[in-house]
């Protein structure tokens, strides 16, 4: 089972991006997942938990534990942050 390197690149994946569906995440983790030449069963291997959980996010299944989505992401060097949203300002004077 391969180890993570020191050094992980950020994929495809323009970061910071915003998140708004389970779908988003999966894309970002499969992203990140295959810059670091990972398969899905390595990143298994290595979060100690089954294949089914990587398939099932990278899908984005909205129903996958939480925790367990924050742990494969910190495993692949990324983090979840939430912002505030910005809104476009509105027509007309204030």
């Amino acid at each position: 089972m391969p180890e993570l390197p020191s050094e992980l690149p950020s994929g495809n994946v323009t970061l910071p991006c915003a998140i708004r569906t389970a779908a988003d995440i999966g894309q970002v983790m499969g992203t990140q997942r295959r810059a670091l030449g990972l398969r899905q069963i390595d990143l298994a291997g290595i979060g100690n938990t089954g294949n089914r959980l990587v398939v099932d996010i990278e899908k984005g299944k909205p129903t996958v534990q939480l925790q367990k989505v924050l742990d494969m992401l910190d495993l692949l060097g990324l983090e979840l942050t939430v912002n505030v949203k910005t809104r476009p300002k509105p027509p007309g004077p204030l």
